[in-house]
């Protein structure tokens, strides 16, 4: 018992691949994408504190850091799967939540416990740092997706992958870090899209159609 165990187990995040069962050009583990969403979680942090909005940046970092750690415990499970229906969704969560209990006193020092369970805790919440979460992961999957796209993948699901994250920003669509998002990165997106993919065209105007309704 002891922080080695939790500084050991970092290292399994880097052997668990995302969206497992797909073919894809270019891998992606959970620890990369952890990094990843931290950064964007970052920048759109930055974009909320210079529209006038308080963000609290010990909260946003430990949410966008730690994330998926319980993935350690169950993988990445497909999406379409986990929320395949309600009842699906909420025994893989009543797991996930038991397992992280369980390492939490097991392998944690009770001075750190508490810390632990915030941190491990769901990060997607009706706070500000929570929706940003929320944006940043899908702004990584959105880019994971883009990118295999770019590389020519034939596999249909990474245009659903990319339609469902960009969707996601109509929930949030009021966020100034969204605005910031559709006007000044998405365009650079869209004539960044080398290969001419009209479908991906396709799908991001009709989004930003909706966005700016």
């Amino acid at each position: 018992m002891g922080m080695h165990q939790y500084l050991n187990s970092l290292s399994d995040l880097e052997m668990i691949s995302r969206a497992p069962g797909y073919f894809k050009f270019e891998k992606h583990t959970v620890a990369a994408h952890s990094f990843k969403v931290a950064q964007a979680a970052q920048m759109l942090g930055d974009i909320e504190e210079q529209a006038g909005n308080q963000v609290d940046w010990r909260r946003l970092y430990e949410k966008a850091l730690n994330h998926d750690y319980t993935e350690r415990f169950i993988g990445d499970i497909k999406t379409p799967v986990k929320y395949a229906t309600s009842e699906l969704r909420q025994m893989l969560a009543d797991v996930e939540d038991s397992l992280t209990e369980n390492f939490i006193n097991n392998e944690i020092p009770t001075e750190f416990q508490d810390a632990y369970r915030r941190r491990l805790s769901e990060g997607k919440d009706d706070t500000l740092e929570g929706r940003i979460l929320s944006l940043a992961d899908k702004i990584d999957l959105m880019y994971e997706s883009y990118g295999e796209i770019q590389k020519g993948n034939p596999e249909p699901v990474y245009l659903e992958i990319y339609r469902e994250s960009l969707s996601t920003m109509l929930e949030f669509k009021q966020m100034a870090s969204v605005q910031y998002f559709v006007h000044k990165i998405l365009p650079e997106l869209i004539a960044d899209n080398v290969n001419k993919n009209n479908q991906l065209d396709a799908i991001t105007n009709q989004i930003l159609k909706q966005i700016e309704d």
